[in-house]
């Protein structure tokens, strides 16, 4: 009940500050006077910022609130390059004191490194979510498909864990049979939360889309047992992250297969990027392609979607928007309308209850991660038949009888092959469901409308 968001945490900030109100108008003293107001506004203000919170579902307990505005993360292992082998569970664990395997079999592992770009020059944390497959023998060989999670505005990558419960919520689709393993893996998008770049690469700045679009990437193949980028890897986010992620899907469309865009926009709005383009450095408002129009163009995915090369497949998309944020809406609309002119099916899910809200996005990020891995899956199982087709084909070898279990792919770069569709007679579906549980996390930089 004394949660941030607990009627009875409201009714006790309204008896202090009325409390406080009684003691200003009873008292004498100048003195007591000038005190009972300025405490009084202590209780309104907390009031103001629990109001903000509860509309927007951010913080659901003392703990969360605490975690992700100190950024702590001291429960959380952090694991350099050097202690993960290539594609060892023995030395991943090796690198984390006091991990259980059993444990790690059942519920999975979270830890922490730090990425630096070799182009990019950038150095940030990432936080990644290896699934309990992970550690199984079965799944030894296995070389898991990926998706990257990029969060709102203000927002850091402990956001997916702290407010928006991306673990419980996977772990429970799997479970159920509704979502297939792969990899999590959620970067820092911003590096700090005074900033906001959007993932733009800032012609006089900092190369945010390459360091979040390749080097992440490329540094959790290298290190991990993670397919490479391609059909095998997703990118998803909601608000700020839902642009970052279809802006870097369009124009990296051969480095993702799929892209989920909850309450997302469509064109860049002005970035807060630090003064000089130095990390650390004052926080400035800046459209950062304002005197650049074709970057402008290139960088908005409502007009780049209709230049994508033809010869390029452009990634299968699901779209998300809360039902009481039209804006949202139709701007999912308009860009399904655009996608429809190049991908044959177009999900979209309407979430009644709720506009640009955080219980919007948890709403949505069940279906979309249900809707990602399992496309995901078939992608590295229509991979791993091929590959074993061609070594079949090859002099000397022989066909491999069948196996129920998952199978290595660690051979020749994949061909994208098309993901399995809703029927083509009828359209995308569209999803109105009504949102009665409490929520997530994560701001917009809201544009001028």
């Amino acid at each position: 009940m004394l949660e941030p968001q607990g009627t009875l945490f409201f009714l006790l900030l309204m008896v202090v500050f009325g409390a406080l109100l009684l003691w200003l108008v009873l008292t004498k003293q100048v003195v007591f006077r000038v005190l009972a107001a300025c405490l009084a506004f202590v209780p309104a203000m907390v009031f103001g910022i629990a109001a903000v919170n509860k509309y927007y579902d951010y913080y659901q307990t003392w703990g969360s609130l605490f975690a992700d505005l100190s950024g702590s993360t001291s429960s959380i292992p952090s694991i350099s390059a050097a202690s993960l082998g290539a594609g060892a569970s023995s030395s991943l664990r090796s690198g984390v004191a006091g991990t259980d395997p059993a444990l790690d079999a059942q519920l999975g592992l979270l830890f922490r490194t730090k990425v630096t770009g070799p182009q990019s020059h950038i150095s940030r944390t990432v936080y990644i979510y290896l699934p309990p497959q992970y550690f199984r023998t079965a799944y030894r060989h296995y070389r898991f498909p990926a998706i990257e999670l990029l969060p709102g505005s203000p927002g850091e990558p402990q956001t997916w864990v702290n407010v928006m419960n991306v673990i419980p919520i996977y772990t429970q689709l799997m479970s159920a049979g509704k979502a297939q393993p792969a990899v999590l893996v959620m970067p820092d998008t911003d590096g700090g939360l005074q900033y906001s770049l959007q993932c733009l690469n800032d012609p006089h700045g900092l190369q945010d889309m390459t360091f979040v679009g390749k080097e992440v990437p490329q540094w959790v193949a290298a290190n991990l047992r993670v397919q490479r980028p391609g059909i095998m890897w997703g990118i998803a986010g909601y608000s700020e992250g839902g642009f970052c992620a279809a802006n870097i899907g369009l124009q990296y469309a051969t480095r993702y297969g799929y892209v989920g865009v909850l309450s997302g926009y469509f064109a860049p709005i002005p970035s807060q990027v630090p003064l000089n383009g130095k990390p650390g450095g004052r926080p400035h408002d800046v459209n950062v392609f304002a005197h650049n129009p074709r970057l402008a163009a290139l960088n908005t995915p409502d007009e780049y979607v209709l230049k994508v090369p033809i010869g390029v497949e452009v990634p299968q998309f699901f779209l998300a928007a809360g039902k009481d944020d039209q804006a949202d809406v139709n701007a999912a609309e308009t860009f399904r309308q655009l996608l429809l002119t190049r991908v044959a099916d177009v999900p979209i899910m309407t979430v009644g209850g709720g506009g640009h809200q955080a219980r919007v996005w948890r709403a949505a990020l069940g279906p979309m991660l249900s809707w990602m891995t399992t496309q995901l899956a078939w992608q590295v199982q229509q991979f791993s038949q091929q590959a074993a087709n061609q070594k079949a084909a090859a002099p000397g070898t022989h066909l491999p009888k069948p196996s129920h279990s998952p199978k290595p792919s660690h051979s020749p770069k994949p061909t994208r092959t098309p993901a399995p569709r809703p029927s083509r007679l009828s359209p995308a579906p569209i999803v109105h469901q009504a949102v009665t549980r409490t929520s997530v996390h994560g701001r917009r930089r809201v544009p001028a409308r």
